[in-house]
């Protein structure tokens, strides 16, 4: 098995190679394989990818957003993390309370027409400036529903009780370091349909051995090229988070994927990538004064990063 970020790359090269074209909900068409595993040694450093820059604050303020349970995207405005914008603006182009231009499909109308490209501009800085100012507008349009932070945090049972997972690991961890039940799900199926995304990453489980704490991800459908790469950076920082909680030492993060797929409109961008050589991962560095629950992310110092450029790809809504 090639592990690291050359197990990334060879996963890349394993699908443009290997993988089957497989339609898929956003029209855009993938290439794709089921079932793989890449394992990366946090003791090693901070796996962030080298072969082209990765926004680590954008990484970092997603998670946080995650585990203050939130899922209104102001939170992410107000730290100029842009990921999540497209589901909500979505909501509010496809809502009887648009009056504007049309917008259908400006996923991949913008990318082939500039004028359209100018236009949706517009129209999304015109969104993002009512969440940000209007609280009325934002509680409506702003809202993912029951996504992630809702799950890890708050996740409401047949009986109404509310189970906080996260907090519950971590007792768990630290009460009872060899259980096998340390798991945290975010695929409620009676939530699904009040969730802007069914969640891609759905389940991780944690591992305590020799001081060390590890974390397996299973992720059920991952967008190689511009997905993956946050999500490796985003649990390994969790890990790092939950082993500072728990006193321990930061053991691997284990990246279990089932459909793993190329958009074939990003095939040119990972050929770009697959032709550059890796660097030397960056050290990461934790505010030890802090609580999981109240980190800021002014709180992470990412040492050492010195990757290859970024590459931009569109985004499949």
């Amino acid at each position: 098995m090639t592990t690291g970020e050359n197990g990334y790359l060879a996963l890349c090269q394993h699908i443009l190679e290997q993988g089957c074209e497989k339609s898929d909900r956003t029209n855009t068409g993938t290439r794709s394989v089921f079932g793989h595993q890449i394992r990366y040694n946090l003791q090693e450093g901070f796996p962030l990818l080298t072969t082209k820059k990765v926004p680590f604050k954008l990484v970092a303020s997603e998670l946080l957003w995650f585990i203050k349970g939130d899922t209104n995207i102001r939170y992410l405005l107000k730290h100029n993390n842009n990921i999540w914008n497209e589901w909500a603006f979505k909501k509010w182009v496809e809502s009887d309370d648009y009056s504007g231009p049309d917008m259908t499909d400006f996923g991949n109308r913008s990318l082939k027409d500039p004028g359209f490209k100018e236009l949706y501009d517009a129209q999304m800085a015109q969104f993002k400036e009512k969440i940000l100012s209007d609280d009325a507008f934002a509680s409506r349009f702003g809202d993912l529903g029951a996504v992630y932070g809702k799950q890890w945090r708050h996740w409401k049972t047949s009986r109404h009780d509310t189970i906080d997972q996260l907090k519950d690991v971590i007792e768990s961890i630290k009460t009872n370091p060899d259980s096998r039940r340390h798991i945290v799900s975010a695929w409620n199926p009676e939530d699904i349909p009040q969730m802007a995304l069914p969640p891609c990453h759905t389940l991780f489980q944690f591992y305590v051995a020799d001081g060390k704490l590890s974390c397996q991800l299973y992720q059920r459908s991952a967008d190689v090229f511009l997905g993956v790469p946050f999500n490796i950076a985003s649990y390994a920082l969790l890990t790092h988070m939950i082993a500072h909680e728990c006193n321990l030492e930061v053991g691997e993060f284990i990246h279990t994927l089932g459909d793993a797929h190329i958009y074939l409109n990003h095939t040119e961008q990972i050929k770009t990538q697959l032709a550059r050589q890796p660097r030397q991962w960056p050290t990461l560095k934790l505010n030890q004064e802090r609580s999981i629950f109240d980190f800021e992310v002014e709180d992470f110092i990412l040492e050492g990063y010195d990757p290859h450029p970024a590459i931009k790809a569109p985004i499949a809504v």
